[in-house]
């Protein structure tokens, strides 16, 4: 199960620190925690661009990462010696079924929760964290909604933090939740149906309670005005209240392990509020924008806001779940505060001159280079990189299959090839960043070797519909190491085309330079006229490619491309659009080549039916940015939905793994196993940090003592 933009996002994020920012419009260079689930609306972030972290129907944009283009390369530009081992999350050998009137305080996908049902805290907390302070983030672009549940507008940083959910998920135990609003769940060993038992002390901030009718609105609701939660709960039939604190969700089908867990990750929003008027006597809509702050019930809830510019949030005293063993020792600051910059660098001034107090950094270059401010040299800022153990999203190049000259396999790995990863990696990004391989990177789900077992007993059911490199070959990005290497590339990369129709020709081109005495020795034989080497088709037409993003940083790297592709007689551009416009285009899939990412979890589920799906192909908004049609993945996605066991699951997603990279849907990115974080020395922390991530706005706290001593030193 993947948390990705959902409800398991919404609490998840507001527990994972920076990594969140929701309406940031690029996806971060190293991966977010366990990818985000559907709803994921987010929660504070400390990374300037947030992977992830926008309301459902927005992808997460790509993140950049990287540097200037030829700067000098600093000592401390080397990755810190041990990475991090890719995660391993076996399962146990026999899962124990449940009993059908047990009721669970957690659920987990990957074995047995960690914690007991007696458990007091979690141990990467202080439960004696004091509360106070303000922390100061940055968010990149503009924000217009403070509805993180509709497909429309862009939404605030930071929204998952006003909203709780069923199940909130743990961010040191990858595909596992802890009871929240509800006090536990009960499912039949078939998995048909999951019961939630809701605590009586749950409530909104209004002081009402959080009703069964409450959640039954929020499902029912969601499915409504957003696309994706409909896709999300597909397989769920209904949701029916069967006590006065108790809500019931029946499934269409049986089996699905994972879907007790999904529905746990459900916000929960009040029925009365959203049936209300607002204060102008309009009706609220669940549907639409808006920048009245919605009536929550999670720990924070919105203070003040200046639209498209800066919005605080601000701990609610008497939050009703603050000494509940599952929160506990968390959300530790009084406020949380998210401004608007358009543009990296002003920001990161900011932050160097202590007006913004963390920076999670998504930029190699940057990482390497500009970390030698004075506040550094002086001990008031630490520069730390913390190793996380979670599976590494796939950003990537990826194509509009929905566009004519990208529907040959052979004309999209042809694009692979030219992109030259080494050469970006060493000009641009230190040699920092590992080429991502897989679509579940560091994680015991990604393919290897050849097929064989479990594994090849499925993709033999399907033998007829995949590529046949499939079964006979170990898929391996192209790699650029030795003198040669890309000049070998571009012959293959040029076979391919010819195999697909597409030829290069010499062609007579207008030369801008080329005045009046120019073309007149050009007519009398004295000089040639000027050519191009261009690829066109049987038809005549040239191959185009327009690459869209909508900021700079992506440039520094695209445009290189650019020129390795122009060399093979192709038409490519670059389009640098605002993010209004990026997102209309990208919903409406009018664009080429777009930079995506795709955030997986240890426990992939549903959430692949909506990257993958042919049923999301053709849906507005969703993550199916590719455009994908392919029964063999539909087969492979419902293998892994109804995978029986956690080898079963492995099995599938080793297959499904496999299909996408041998259909070459994409050109693979990079990716880095830390997260960059930098920040003032106001904090107190855990001894021990969750393992998916730093977690600094939920487990962090304001340390009084150290605050006074920055700055103090900063008046010197």
């Amino acid at each position: 199960m993947q948390m990705r933009l959902t409800p398991f996002i919404l609490a998840a994020l507001a527990f994972m620190s920076f990594s969140t920012l929701p309406n940031l419009a690029t996806a971060q260079d190293a991966p977010t925690a366990e990818a985000p689930k559907p709803a994921e609306t987010a929660a504070p972030a400390d990374a300037p661009k947030p992977a992830d972290i926008a309301a459902p129907a927005e992808a997460a944009k790509p993140s950049e990462t990287v540097a200037p283009a030829e700067a000098p390369k600093p000592a401390e530009a080397v990755a810190p010696a041990e990475a991090p081992k890719p995660a391993e999350i076996a399962a146990p050998a026999e899962v124990q079924k449940p009993a059908e009137d047990q009721c669970h305080h957690a659920m987990s996908l990957v074995g047995d929760p960690k914690y007991g049902p007696d458990f007091k805290n979690f141990d990467w907390v202080n439960p004696n964290a004091p509360k106070g302070g303000n922390v100061r983030q940055w968010a990149d672009g503009t924000f217009d909604t403070l509805n993180p549940f509709s497909d429309k507008g862009v939404k605030a940083a930071g929204l998952g933090l006003i909203f709780d959910s069923l199940f909130t998920p743990s961010p040191d135990e990858p595909s596992t939740q802890y009871a929240l609003i509800a006090e536990c769940a009960s499912y039949p060993a078939d998995y048909s149906s999951v019961t939630f038992k809701l605590r009586p002390e749950a409530k909104f901030h209004d002081g009402t309670p959080i009703t069964p009718e409450d959640v039954i609105f929020s499902f029912e609701q969601f499915k409504t005005v957003n696309p994706f939660y409909a896709f999300y709960y597909k397989n769920v039939a209904k949701a029916e209240k069967t006590g006065d604190h108790e809500v019931k969700f029946t499934f269409d089908k049986a089996g699905n392990r994972e879907l007790p867990m999904i529905v746990g990750e459900l916000n929960v929003v009040s029925k009365a509020y959203w049936e209300g008027k607002a204060a102008d006597g309009s009706q609220r809509s669940l549907s639409a924008t808006t920048v009245a702050p919605p009536l929550g019930n999670g720990a924070y809830k919105i203070k003040s806001v200046d639209t498209g510019r800066k919005i605080i949030f601000e701990r609610v005293p008497d939050y009703w779940a603050k000494d509940l063993p599952v929160m506990k020792g968390q959300q530790n600051f009084d406020t949380l505060e998210f401004t608007y910059y358009r543009d990296r660098t002003p920001a990161f001034e900011d932050f160097k001159t202590g007006n913004i107090d963390v920076w999670n950094e998504n930029q190699a270059g940057a990482w390497a280079t500009q970390y030698n401010f004075d506040a550094i040299k002086n001990g008031l800022v630490t520069k730390e990189a913390v190793p996380v153990k979670r599976v590494a999203p796939m950003q990537a190049f990826v194509f509009n299959l929905r566009h004519p000259q990208f529907q040959d396999r052979r004309v999209r790995h042809a694009f692979n090839l030219l992109f030259n990863f080494e050469e970006t990696n060493k000009k641009l990004f230190y040699n920092l960043y590992k080429r991502v391989g897989s679509f579940f990177e560091n994680s015991d789900l990604q393919a290897t070797g050849l097929p064989q077992g479990r594994e090849l007993e499925i993709l033999n059911e399907i033998k007829s519909e995949v590529p046949p490199e499939v079964f006979t070959t170990e898929y391996k990005n192209p790699v650029n190491d030795q003198e040669g290497d890309y000049r070998k590339h571009q012959q293959e990369a040029l076979k391919l085309f010819e195999a697909a129709g597409w030829k290069i020709r010499s062609e007579t081109v207008d030369d801008p330079h080329c005045g009046f005495w120019c073309k007149a020795k050009q007519a009398v034989g004295l000089s040639a006229a000027s050519t191009a080497r261009v690829l066109r088709n049987e038809k005549g037409e040239q191959m185009t490619v327009e690459f869209l993003i909508n900021g700079d940083t992506f440039e520094r790297i695209i445009l290189p491309y650019v020129q390795n592709l122009e060399v093979m007689g192709i038409k490519a551009t670059v389009r640098n659009v605002d993010d209004a416009q990026y997102k209309q285009r990208e919903d409406n899939r009018d664009f080429d080549i777009i930079v995506d990412n795709f955030g997986q979890s240890n426990s992939p589920g549903n959430e692949q039916r909506d990257f993958w799906g042919s049923a999301a192909a053709d849906k507005p908004g969703s993550r199916n940015t590719i455009g994908i049609k392919n029964p063999a993945i539909d087969t492979l996605i419902d293998k892994i939905v109804f995978s029986k066991d956690r080898a079963d699951l492995v099995a599938a997603t080793h297959a499904l793994d496999r299909v996408l990279l041998w259909n070459d849907y994409l050109v693979p990115h990079w990716y880095y196993p830390y997260d960059r974080l930098a920040y003032w020395n106001i904090f107190g922390r855990p001894d021990k940090l969750p393992s998916q991530g730093a977690a600094l706005t939920q487990v962090w706290w304001y340390d009084a003592d150290e605050a006074a001593a920055v700055q103090a030193a900063k008046g010197k």
